[in-house]
């Protein structure tokens, strides 16, 4: 086996079966030393049957946490994470035709879907980049400026490493398939980087901003997932597929612990996003439960049981403290005081002059 090389694949390739193996290396690419069983449908033969699952399950899990995500109307980088989950849905959908063989590596068109594939790589990690800047509100997220930098840098970032890989492929201007430089640093390098900005600028925004150190925990589970899935593919593969007899190998479980990082992504951003309910607009009316504290807890209000209204009895009012009578009584008593008076004065008047 081939040790390893900066800007060589071959000692890559050689323990991980990667998409860009079979067009780097040698004019037959680079075969792995062990890969997974692969299966026959018919007439077609699919390779990395588990992986396919994963893909399947990755595409599926991603709908679901778009959906939530869309719910948040008015959370801080909605639109913006929004993309990066169109973008991992987009990878792992060609990743299914890549993997299994559907499109045969020996076929025309194989390097340009591989080229595609590893554009739209680069775009993915580019957009998680400047989704852990969003946070820090150096523009105001959702506005058209902050949505088309992220959209056509996206676009640039794809369109430079697709570009490198089909040189890389095809032999372009001065790239070569035997020495793929330029691909090892935009296909691996320059992920490893984005991923690790990211990290520390989360980190950086947590500490300092917010209250909740619980979310560091998603960080930390998001980051051991993307390491642990590097490290089956590039160091344990080969003795994963051995110990298993060739049904599965690294690639299945570097899919499956991507799909694990990506899901800890939602939940770092659902988990320090917060919604702003008088502003959200949503199909579900939401229930608010009014509580008087004036009332007994657990009792029914009802008009038959008010007894201590100033208008039912002697109960004590709510302003003045006093029942009905209580606040009445002097206007009562005064009546019948001057009734009396008049009655007496009058009758005294009247009778003594007269």
């Amino acid at each position: 086996m081939s040790s390893f090389q900066f800007g060589h694949f071959g000692y890559i390739c050689e323990r991980a079966a990667l998409t860009i193996c079979p067009l780097v290396g040698t004019d037959l690419g680079v075969m792995p030393t062990c890969y997974s069983r692969n299966v026959q449908l018919g007439s077609q033969i699919i390779f990395q049957p588990a992986t396919c699952f994963v893909h399947i399950a990755a595409l599926a899990m991603t709908l679901i946490m778009l959906f939530h995500v869309r719910s948040k109307y008015t959370a801080v980088g909605r639109k913006e994470i929004v993309l990066f989950f169109y973008l991992y849905m987009f990878v792992e959908l060609l990743a299914i035709f890549l993997d299994s063989a559907i499109i045969p590596t020996a076929h025309q068109v194989y390097p340009w879907f591989a080229a595609v594939y590893a554009g739209a790589l680069g775009a993915l990690y580019w957009c998680i980049l400047i989704n852990g800047f969003v946070g820090f509100q150096f523009h105001e997220d959702g506005t058209p400026m902050s949505l088309w930098f992220l959209r056509l840098s996206c676009l640039a970032i794809w369109g430079i490493c697709f570009f490198i890989a089909i040189a890389t492929f095809k032999g372009f201007v001065s790239f070569s398939f035997t020495k793929p430089i330029g691909l090892f640093i935009t296909y691996l390098m320059f992920p490893a980087v984005c991923v690790l900005i990211y990290v520390v600028s989360q980190l950086v925004l947590v500490i300092r901003t917010l209250d909740d150190r619980w979310v560091i925990g998603d960080i930390i589970f998001g980051t051991a997932f993307y390491v642990v899935g590097c490290v089956l593919l590039f160091a344990f593969s080969v003795k994963i597929c051995d110990a298993v007899s060739h049904y599965i190998d690294g690639v299945f479980f570097f899919t499956l612990c991507m799909l694990l990082a990506v899901m800890m992504v939602y939940k770092y951003w659902d988990s320090i996003t917060k919604e702003d309910l008088e502003f959200s607009v949503g199909s579900k009316q939401a229930v608010w439960e009014v509580k008087d504290p004036l009332l007994p807890a657990g009792s029914e209000y009802a008009m038959e049981d008010d007894q201590q209204s100033q208008f039912r009895g002697a109960g004590g009012s709510l302003i003045f403290g006093g029942g009905g009578n209580t606040m009445y009584a002097p206007s009562i008593q005064y009546s019948q005081h001057q009734g009396a008076y008049g009655n007496g004065h009058n009758g005294g008047y009247n009778n003594g002059l007269y």
